[in-house]
């Protein structure tokens, strides 16, 4: 039963988003209307996740409106809309019901067993391995994840069954909000530092998440994360029933023999000591490998069976935007990798070098966040350092002011390489000739980083095609604003 005063997704009405092509919004609109929920959403920008929502029978305007609001109860707006937008505006003047999209996404939780997985790394790679791990097992869960399923093309759904696994998200401590069963920490690093202040407050918000749990429920957090395990330990003396994953000798599920290549990843695994065999995954890189460790535990938890877990892993087919494969022109590939913090970025290079084997690895990337840029400019630089060639693009950074010397000529300078093997191309259209100078046979492309970044693959593609069919390329992909950082 419902408590007294507490909404669930069917209290909401009809629900408009604002801004609803995003992943975040649009996965939270598709949650609603497989649920029956009436919705409608404004963009400005064609986004691909829209044409679904409309199949879906949302209703979705290429315009921000006052007259869009009507018939609406319920405005959802996220932390990247101004208070002043004019929806917002026009949502209180007429007293309708306004809830971030954090307090929606808590009312559709409403009445399931919620697992909400959180880190500053692997929320949407963790989430979408346990939620495909729950459907095979036939527990028909309910999910919202940072990213498209690749198998499923969806990021999110209304189940049957009792478990809801969606993605927490920390950067602005709406993660807070929600009340898990069970509580993922995948990894505690120093980010988001607008908001808490140090890693320290950071910490302390991890605390206070896992703390929210069901006295029946659990925590599952990584034993070789330093940042993590500081934040078990305090929720051990809290009385939280914590369980640990990793390669540290005291993990409850300990990896060992972790192999990456090309094809994959693959390691063994042991619970309390217990072999439980060897678990893989079609795609590469070692903190993917972790990253489903934490599936497995959490589901060994829920009382899955070891075979089962391990069946789905192995046709777990990625997430879109994470080591998403766009398309080969000339024998160049092209990847899309969502990744913009350098710990993330660190892990993703070094699996794409893996890939690129005796080619090179091109790198264009869109800096997500003036502060993240600024603050870990250094580390950012290090990590794009793994590659051959790097093209910069301006900074990502919606409702951010960009002082003199920020952004991404001082970020183009600072990546130790020599500068013949850098550029920063501020301008969106230039970056295809840019990328098609650089390319040649044998190499990995991958654009990464900032949402926007995700469409500049397709342009990739044609420009690549272009000029395997001898166009002027010259002609058509003109630089007209890029300039050499140094």
């Amino acid at each position: 039963m419902i408590p007294a005063g507490v909404l669930a997704a069917e209290d909401l009405g009809h629900v408009h988003l604002i801004g609803v092509g995003g992943v975040g919004m649009s996965g939270l609109a598709r949650l609603l209307l497989t649920r029956g929920v009436p919705v409608s959403g404004s963009e400005l920008r064609e986004w691909p996740s829209l044409a679904a929502l409309r199949a879906l029978g949302g209703t979705v305007y290429m315009s921000h409106e006052a007259s869009n609001l009507e018939g609406v109860d319920t405005v959802v707006y996220s932390t990247a809309i101004p208070q002043d937008h004019l929806e917002l505006v026009e949502a209180r003047r007429r007293g309708l019901r306004i809830l971030h999209r954090s307090e929606a996404l808590a009312a559709a939780m409403t009445g399931r067993r919620t697992i909400a997985i959180a880190g500053t790394h692997g929320k949407t790679t963790t989430t979408s391995m346990l939620t495909l791990v729950l459907q095979h097992a036939g527990l028909s869960p309910s999910f919202v994840i940072g990213g498209e399923i690749s198998e499923v093309g969806s990021n999110a759904h209304h189940g049957s069954g009792e478990y809801f696994v969606a993605e927490a998200d920390e950067h602005d401590r709406t993660f807070l909000l929600y009340r898990p069963h069970v509580a993922i920490i995948t990894n505690v690093d120093a980010d988001h530092l607008n908001t808490y202040g140090d890693l320290a407050g950071l910490e302390d918000a991890f605390v206070e998440f896992g703390n929210l749990t069901d006295a029946d429920g659990f925590v599952v957090t990584c034993a070789d994360d330093p940042g993590v395990r500081k934040v078990a330990q305090r929720l051990r003396e809290a009385g939280r029933s914590v369980y640990t994953y990793g390669e540290a000798e005291d993990a409850d599920l300990h990896l060992s023999e972790i192999h990456s290549n090309a094809s994959g990843v693959r390691y063994l695994a042991a619970l309390n000591g217990e072999p439980l065999g060897e678990f893989t995954l079609p795609v590469p890189g070692r903190h993917l490998g972790l990253n489903s460790a934490a599936a497995v535990l959490t589901a060994l938890r829920l009382g899955l069976d070891p075979d089962v877990v391990a069946a789905a892993l192995a046709v777990h087919p990625g997430v879109r935007r994470r080591f998403e494969l766009k398309g080969i022109v000339g024998g160049v590939r092209i990847y899309d990798e969502y990744a913009y913090h350098p710990t993330s970025m660190h892990a993703a290079l070094q699996t794409l070098r893996e890939v690129a084997g005796e080619g090179r690895l091109v790198v264009v990337f869109q800096p997500y966040r003036v502060y993240r840029t600024r603050d870990l400019q250094t580390e950012i630089a290090a990590a794009l350092a793994l590659a051959d060639e790097v093209v910069m693009m301006e900074v990502f950074g919606p409702g951010e002011v960009r002082e003199p010397g920020e952004g991404g000529v001082a970020l183009t300078g600072a990546i130790p390489i020599p500068a013949e093997r850098k550029v920063f191309v501020p301008s969106w259209e230039d970056v295809p000739g840019e990328v098609v100078r650089r390319a040649r046979e044998g190499d990995v492309v991958v654009t990464m980083g900032a949402p926007p970044i995700s469409l500049m693959g397709e342009e990739l593609i044609e420009a690549l095609t272009r000029r395997m069919s001898g166009d002027d390329l010259d002609a058509t992909y003109a630089p007209r604003h890029s300039k050499n950082a140094d």
